[in-house]
C-alpha cells in the first residue's frame, strides 16, 4: 500500500509512468472511451474541508469512469466537525472504502490519516502540498512542449505556495530547470530543498530562487503563477498584496522576456488584476490554463489507476 501525500516517496520512473498513463487516458477519452472496470467493486471517499471545483469534479468523474463508486463529504457532514479525532475517522472510513482522498487545512492531518488508515490516503490539497495539481502541470508541459529536459519553468509569486512546493518536488525528480521569483520573506522552504538535494544531483535539475521576476522569466519556456492569497490566508490579504504588487504580477511587459513560444499556466481560480492580468490569462494565445485544468481529470485517473487499479487490468 502506498499513500500520495507529497511525491517525496515516489521515484522519477513512477512519475513518468503516471504522466504516460494520464496522456493515454486523455487520448482514449477524446476518442470516446470513458468506461473502465479497473475500480470495479471499489469505493473511494472524498473529504473536503475547503472549497473545490477542479479537484472535486475531476476526482468524482475519475472514480466513476474507472468503474468505482465515489462518495463525497464536507467536514460539516462528518463527526470531525464535532471533535472526533482524525485518527478515528481514518480508522473507520478505511474499513468501508478502498481509498481516502482529503482536502485539508493542516497537512499534519493527512499524515495522521496515513498512519492509521488501512487504505491509501491521497492529498487533494493541504496547506503544504498539492500533488495532484503538480502531476497535471507536468502532463500539460509534456503535451505542449514534447519534453521536459532543457526546459525552463518560471514560477512568479509566493515561494511558500503549496502548488509550488509540489512543483519543486517533481522538478527535482524529473530534471527540470525551475526558477522561482519571490519576495525574500516568502521564499521556498530550505528544509524542502535540502530533502531534495540528492534528487537534484541525480536528475540534473536546477532549482533556483531569485527576487527579480525578470531574471526568472528571461528565456523561460513556461511561466506559472498562483494566487497571492490562498485559502486560509484571507486575514493576511492586505499585507500580502502590498508585498507582491506590482512587482510580481505576470503581465504583458513581464512576459516579453520569455521565449516567443512560451506557455502561461495557472492552477486556477485566478484573481485577474492581482497575480496575472486578463491580457495574459484570457486574451493571450500563450495561455493554456484550461487545457491544464482539463488535465486534472486525466492525471487523477492515472493516480487512481496506479494506486488502486493496476493489479486489476492492464492499460
Amino acid at each position: 500500500m502506498k499513500h500520495l501525500l507529497n511525491w517525496l516517496e515516489y521515484s522519477s520512473e513512477e512519475l513518468k509512468r503516471m504522466i504516460e498513463l494520464a496522456q493515454k487516458f486523455k487520448e482514449e477519452r477524446r476518442r470516446g472511451r470513458r468506461v473502465y472496470t479497473f475500480l470495479e467493486g471499489k469505493s473511494v471517499v472524498l473529504i473536503f474541508e475547503k472549497p473545490s471545483t477542479r479537484t472535486k469534479a475531476s476526482l468524482m468523474i475519475a472514480v466513476k469512469e474507472l468503474g468505482g463508486f465515489p462518495c463525497s463529504f464536507t467536514r460539516d457532514e462528518l463527526q470531525l466537525s464535532r471533535g472526533e479525532p482524525v485518527k478515528d475517522t481514518a480508522r473507520v472510513l478505511s474499513r468501508y472504502f478502498d481509498s481516502i482522498i482529503a482536502r485539508v487545512y493542516r497537512h499534519e492531518d493527512l499524515e495522521i490519516m496515513a498512519k492509521y488508515s488501512l487504505v491509501p490516503i491521497v492529498n487533494a490539497l493541504s496547506d503544504k502540498f498539492h500533488p495532484l495539481q503538480a502531476l497535471a502541470d507536468i502532463q500539460t508541459i509534456v503535451e505542449k512542449k514534447g519534453r521536459l529536459k532543457e526546459l525552463k519553468i518560471a514560477f512568479i509569486g509566493d515561494g511558500t505556495d503549496n502548488v509550488l512546493n509540489s512543483l519543486i518536488i517533481v522538478s527535482a525528480k524529473l530534471g527540470i530547470h525551475l526558477s522561482v521569483a519571490c519576495p525574500k520573506q516568502y521564499s521556498p522552504s530550505p528544509q524542502l530543498l535540502k530533502l531534495l538535494k540528492e534528487d537534484i544531483s541525480m536528475s540534473g535539475a536546477c532549482i533556483e530562487v531569485v527576487q527579480d521576476p525578470v531574471k526568472a522569466v528571461k528565456e523561460a519556456d513556461v511561466i506559472y503563477t498562483d494566487v497571492f492569497v490562498s485559502m486560509g490566508q484571507e486575514q493576511e490579504r492586505e499585507k500580502r498584496l502590498s508585498v507582491f504588487l506590482p512587482k510580481y504580477q505576470v503581465n504583458e511587459k513581464l512576459t516579453e522576456y520569455a521565449k516567443d513560444d512560451y506557455i502561461f499556466m495557472h492552477c486556477l481560480p485566478a484573481h485577474r488584476g492581482e497575480e496575472v492580468t486578463n491580457a495574459v490569462i484570457e486574451d493571450s494565445k500563450h495561455s493554456v490554463v484550461f487545457d491544464q485544468a482539463e488535465n486534472r481529470l486525466h492525471s487523477a485517473k492515472a493516480v487512481l489507476y496506479y494506486l488502486l487499479g493496476e493489479k486489476h487490468g492492464d492499460f
